[in-house]
This record gives C-alpha cells, structure tokens and sequence, in this order.
C-alpha cells in the first residue's frame, strides 16, 4: 500500500496522486516534518551577558545666541527761543512770537514698531520779529537762538549674548 493512501482525507494533500514518486515523498517528508514541529513544546535557554562591567559616555553641546537691540530716543514736542544783543529794541512788547502747531510720526525702527506720533509747536519764521536798532549809525549786536521740537538725541545699543552648554555624562555599570 503507497503512502499516499494513507492521507487520503486530508485535504493538503488530495493532489498527491497526481504526483510523481520525488514530489511524493518531499510532500510526505514536509508535512511530517510540520505535524512534528507543531507536537514539541517550545524551550528556551536563557542569556546571561558575558561581561563584568562596561561604561556609557555620552556629550551633548547646545548653543543659542540671543541679539538684544535697546533704541532710546529723547523727543523734544516744544519750542526755545531766546534773543539777546545791544543797541536794540523790540518796542517793550513780550517776547511771544507766533507759533505754528503740528503732528510728527518718529519711526525708530523703520516700521510700525516702536512708532511715536506727537504733536507740537514751532516758532513761525515768517512774522516780522519786531526788533530795531535803537540808535542807527551806532555799532549794535543782535542775536537770535531757536531750538525747535524733534529728535534731541538717540541712542542704541545692540548686544549679541552666545550661550555654550556642554554636558558630559559617564556611566559606569558592573554585574
């Protein structure tokens, strides 16, 4: 009786008849072999490390730099005005010539951020100032000094601050 016919019911194996002697016996052999395999229990072996001791190093390196810009501007909104000299008069009256009243946007940083508007006055230059010689012929000095609203001064400072962080860890492990 040919080994075929005994695994006439399984159905893996109802082809086999149409095999040739070599094909059957490698079916057989495979399908033995698997039925086998699924009959043994599982076994394992367990590790054990074969070392005594071992060290980890590890460095790590972050930098960051931070740039700082600091744009102070001093803004004058007003007007001075002073007048001095000899051999002149200005008639008694008060020294209040007339002003002219505007609006000034400071942009310090070239945009809208940090924009200042402000409205202030000046001395208008068009009204007569009023002043006379006091004794034509005679020497005479008259001086005039104005100093008019806008930027007085500015000031910036930039600083660029770098940051190094270094960090080295060792550890060391034994069994």
């Amino acid at each position: 009786m040919p080994l075929a016919n005994l695994f006439q019911n399984l159905p893996l194996l109802t082809e086999v008849k149409k095999m040739t002697r070599l094909q059957e016996t490698i079916c057989i052999g495979l399908s033995l072999g698997v039925l086998h395999g699924m009959m043994q229990p599982a076994r394992s072996v367990p590790v054990v490390p074969n070392f005594t001791q071992g060290s980890m190093t590890s460095h790590t390196e972050t930098t960051s730099k931070v740039t700082e810009t600091i744009n102070s501007i001093d803004y004058s909104t007003g007007w001075q005005y002073t007048v001095s000299g000899m051999n002149v008069d200005n008639g008694g009256t008060a020294l209040r010539p007339p002003s002219n009243t505007s609006s000034v946007i400071v942009n310090p940083l070239g945009g809208t951020e940090g924009q200042v508007t402000s409205q202030n006055a000046s001395l208008n230059f068009n009204a007569a100032s009023g002043f006379k010689i006091t004794n034509p012929g005679e020497a005479f000095q008259f001086t005039q000094t104005y100093s008019g609203p806008g930027v007085t001064n500015q000031t910036v400072i930039q600083r660029v601050t770098e940051v190094t962080s270094v960090t080295d860890t060792t550890s060391i492990f034994t069994q």
